[in-house]
């Protein structure tokens, strides 16, 4: 698989999922746009791509409103000269009971985890050009699919992001603009780490047919393999990546 000559943008790229879709992405070619809220997270993946021997733009904004997605977008398809792929990936996560469940933290989720995606698919198709088309993956979850205790938010944002992405793969294709989702499971991360014990992995690997955990680079091998010509007649689909844990039952 390679993306070679092509321009990609992945927001949340400054750690977990997106750090490593950023590194793997670079390594297969490809000129990445690194996006993360704060600066010095965008510029260690971007340091991280260069000492590899790839390419990285660094792009420090705030992508839950329209303004900063349409500035990252544009911005890096303006400086790179193009864009052709872009990873809605960016996310801020709380877990709450119903009772706990805070306006401020349903505002701040909705617009990262789920306007986000929308401001993205939007900027991309300005972006991209009618006769190359492109390819957008945005990024959801098996909560999407399958809920646990406290997570109504969450699993909402995720299974709306499923939504968006058959909605814009009907709008998109006849552009030639390919849109699909990824479903991971639990992944370790430094974002889930305060949301895991040990008991909890134990019980999670024991459900999962493949016998482990997934991780980063499992999730970021599934995004390029979207974003490539490998895929070139795959839109409108969720993959999960997940183990099998979401459509078995051991």
């Amino acid at each position: 698989m390679t993306l070679a000559g092509r321009v990609a943008l992945i927001t949340g790229a400054g750690n977990g999922i997106g750090r490593a879709t950023a590194l793997r992405m670079a390594a297969t070619g490809a000129v990445v746009g690194v996006n993360d809220l704060k600066q010095e997270f965008v510029d260690a993946t971007v340091a991280a791509i260069e000492a590899a021997g790839g390419k990285a733009i660094g792009i420090a904004q705030n992508v839950g409103s329209r303004d900063g997605m349409r500035l990252a977008v544009l911005g890096l398809a303006e400086r790179a000269g193009r864009l052709d792929v872009l990873v809605n990936n960016a996310a801020w996560v709380r877990y709450q009971a119903v009772p706990d469940i805070a306006p401020e933290t349903v505002d701040r989720m909705v617009e990262v985890g789920f306007k986000s995606v929308i401001w993205g698919i939007q900027a991309a198709a300005e972006a991209m050009d009618a006769e190359r088309g492109g390819a957008i993956i945005n990024v959801a979850s098996t909560a999407g699919l399958r809920s646990t205790p406290s997570s109504i938010v969450y699993s909402g944002i995720k299974a709306g992001v499923m939504g968006i992405t058959r909605a814009a793969a009907a709008d998109l294709g006849s552009r030639g603009i390919r849109v699909n989702a990824i479903a991971p499971s639990a992944v370790p991360t430094e974002g889930t780490q305060k949301h895991r014990t040990a008991e909890k992995d134990q019980k999670r690997i024991a459900r999962t047919p493949l016998g482990r955990l997934g991780t980063v680079d499992d999730i970021a091998k599934a995004i390029c393999f979207l974003a490539t010509d490998q895929a070139s007649f795959v839109t409108g689909q969720v993959l999960a990546v997940d183990g099998g844990i979401t459509t078995t039952n051991i």
